[in-house]
C-alpha cells in the first residue's frame, strides 16, 4: 500500500559524507527547506565513508604522486597537486566553522594531524621525487615539504620502513608535517547527528526502489520500509544522489538524458590490518609509494597510520579485488544489471581498452596471503605474517563515459556530479579523492542545482568557507591565515607530533 506524502524541499539518498555535508550546507544557507534523507541501511556512514572503507587520508596531494605526473620534457605537472590541495582547503574551513559554531564538537574524534610521506626507491624514481620536491617547494600550499635521502634521516622518519632493509638500492622520501589522517564515517555520523531537527527526517533503513518525474516537474521516490514493507512515494523539488556505488543504478531510473551513455566498473579493496601494538606504535606517518607499471592509480600502495575509535592502528593496502557488487552490502547482479542499451556500447569499449586493468585485477584476486606480505615487506622488511591481517575495504565503482580526450568508453579515475539540465536532480558518481574534497563537490552541486539562490547564499557561504571563490595559491597570506586558523580550531597545529 502506498502513502503518498507532502511535498518536500529536498530529498538525499544515502547517508554517506556527501549527503552529510550537503545537507549540512543547506541547513545553515536555507534553514527553513525541509530535507528528507533515506538510507537503505541501519546507520549512517555504513558504506564508501566509513572509516574501514575509506583510506581516511585526507587527500590534499601531500603524497599521493598520481597527483603530479611528469611532462615528456621532464618536468612536473603540479596542476592537479594545486586543485585537490586547494579543495581540500575548503572541506577543512567548513569542518572548522562548524566546530566554532558549537554545531559538531570534539574535531579529534574525526581529524588528527600526521605527516605524510612520499617513499620511491631505484634512480629513476628518486629522480622524479626530487623534481617534483622542487615543484611542490616553489608553491605555497606544499611549503614545509622536506626531501632526503640519507639513511639517517630516513630511518629518523620512518624506523618501521628502515628497519632490517639492506639499502642495496637507493631510497628517498619527502615529507610534509601538515598531513592528516581524517575518520569520515566518525565525520559523516557527528554531521547527521547535527542535521537531526524539526526539518530534517532521517530515514534508515528504507531503500529507494524508483524515481520517476511527475507532471509538474517533481521527483517522486519511490521507497521500501525495509522493518515494515511498506512502500511509501515521497515528492521532491530537489533530489540529490549520494548513494556510493548505488548512486549509477538509481541515476539511471531517472531517465534524464545526462543519466545515458555512462557505465560503472566496481572495484573492491582489501588491507592488512596490524594487530600488534608493539608494530603500530613504530609508525607514525601515512606513506605513499609508486603503483606498479600498468596498475591502476586506485592501487597505489600506502602504509598508513589511522586512527579508529580514537586508537592508533596501522594499515597496508590496498590490494584490488574483484566483485560485480556496487556496494558492498549489494547484489551480485548490480553490474549486470547497470548495462543498458544506451551504454552498452560505452561498457564494451572500455573492456576492450581496460584489458591491462583487467589482467592486474585477475592477478590481484589470485594473490595469495603470502603474496599480500611479501608486497607488505617491500614496505616493512621484517613484518611477520601474524602481526597482519586482512579487512575488506569499501566497493569503488569507476565512472567509465565516452569523452573527447580518451573517445567511447573512458574509464574515469575521480569523482564527478552528473545533474539535470533543469538542476532538479544530481547525482555523486566516482570514487578517490571523494569525501576529502567533499564540500567542494557538493559547493558545486549548490551552483549548479540552485543558480538563483547563489547571490543571495554566497556572504554566508564565504562566512562558512572563506576562500570561497579566491584562489589560496594566488593568495599565500590568506591561504597562511586560513591554514593556521583552521588548523587551531581543529587541534591540528598545537599538538606536538611525536611517536606514540
Amino acid at each position: 500500500m502506498s502513502s503518498v506524502q507532502k511535498i518536500t524541499d529536498v530529498i538525499l539518498i544515502g547517508a554517506g559524507v556527501m549527503s552529510a555535508t550537503l545537507g549540512s550546507l543547506l541547513k545553515e544557507l536555507a534553514p527553513e527547506w525541509e530535507i528528507k534523507v533515506f538510507e537503505k541501511l541501519a546507520n549512517a556512514g555504513e558504506e564508501s565513508s566509513n572509516e574501514w572503507n575509506n583510506a581516511g587520508t585526507g587527500h590534499a596531494a601531500l603524497c599521493e604522486l598520481n597527483y603530479t605526473s611528469e611532462k615528456p620534457d621532464g618536468s612536473i605537472d603540479i596542476s592537479k597537486a594545486v586543485k585537490v590541495n586547494e579543495q581540500f582547503q575548503l572541506s577543512r574551513q567548513f569542518w572548522s566553522y562548524l566546530v566554532n559554531s558549537n554545531l559538531i564538537r570534539n574535531p579529534e574524534d574525526f581529524i588528527m594531524p600526521l605527516p605524510h610521506i612520499s617513499l620511491v626507491q631505484g634512480e629513476e624514481n628518486i629522480a622524479f621525487l626530487k623534481k617534483r620536491f622542487k615543484a611542490l617547494s616553489n608553491n605555497p600550499l606544499f611549503q614545509g615539504i622536506e626531501f632526503t635521502n640519507d639513511p639517517e634521516k630516513l630511518i629518523e622518519w620512518l624506523p618501521l620502513i628502515m628497519e632490517g632493509r639492506t639499502l642495496n638500492e637507493p631510497i628517498a622520501a619527502t615529507k610534509i608535517d601538515s598531513g592528516t589522517d581524517v575518520n569520515f564515517g566518525a565525520l559523516t555520523r557527528m554531521l547527521f547527528d547535527h542535521l537531526k531537527s524539526e526539518n530534517v527526517e532521517i530515514n534508515y533503513k528504507h531503500s529507494v526502489m524508483d524515481i520517476k518525474r511527475t507532471s509538474d516537474g517533481l521527483w517522486e521516490v519511490k521507497v521500501n520500509d525495509i522493518n515494515s514493507g511498506k512502500i511509501e512515494c515521497h515528492t521532491a523539488r530537489f533530489v540529490f544522489i549520494g548513494a556510493g556505488g548505488a548512486s549509477l543504478p538509481i541515476l539511471q531510473k531517472t531517465g534524464i538524458p545526462e543519466s545515458k551513455h555512462i557505465g560503472g566498473f566496481p572495484v573492491s579493496g582489501l588491507f592488512l590490518v596490524c594487530n600488534n601494538p608493539e608494530v603500530v606504535a613504530q609508525h607514525h606517518a601515512k606513506v605513499y609509494g609508486k603503483a606498479k607499471v600498468g596498475a591502476p592509480p586506485m592501487s597505489v600502495p600506502h602504509l598508513d597510520t589511522r586512527y579508529i575509535d580514537n586508537q592508533k592502528t596501522l594499515l597496508f593496502g590496498p590490494f584490488a579485488g574483484f566483485s560485480p557488487k556496487f556496494l558492498k552490502t549489494g547484489s551480485n547482479f548490480d553490474l549486470i544489471g547497470s548495462v543498458k542499451p544506451n551504454n552498452l556500447f560505452t561498457m564494451l569499449a572500455a573492456g576492450v581498452k581496460e584489458m591491462g586493468l583487467t589482467k592486474y585485477l585477475i592477478q590481484q584476486v589470485l594473490l595469495s596471503n603470502e603474496k599480500r606480505m611479501e608486497e607488505l615487506r617491500e614496505f616493512i622488511p621484517n613484518a611477520k605474517s601474524e602481526d597482519w591481517e586482512i579487512v575488506v575495504a569499501g566497493q569503488r565503482v569507476q565512472v567509465i563515459k565516452d569523452t573527447d580526450a580518451g573517445g567511447k568508453g573512458t574509464l574515469q579515475f575521480g569523482t564527478e556530479v552528473v545533474s539535470a539540465a533543469d538542476g532538479s536532480i544530481a547525482a555523486l558518481l566516482g570514487a578517490s579523492p571523494g569525501a576529502s574534497t567533499a564540500v567542494h563537490v557538493m559547493l558545486e552541486v549548490l551552483e549548479k542545482c540552485f543558480p538563483q539562490y547563489m547571490h543571495e547564499w554566497e556572504p554566508k557561504i564565504k562566512e562558512m568557507i572563506p576562500s570561497y571563490g579566491v584562489s589560496l595559491v594566488d593568495n599565500p597570506e590568506l591561504f597562511q591565515e586560513i591554514h593556521s586558523s583552521t588548523g587551531q580550531t581543529l587541534g591540528l597545529s598545537e599538538k606536538e607530533l611525536v611517536y606514540s
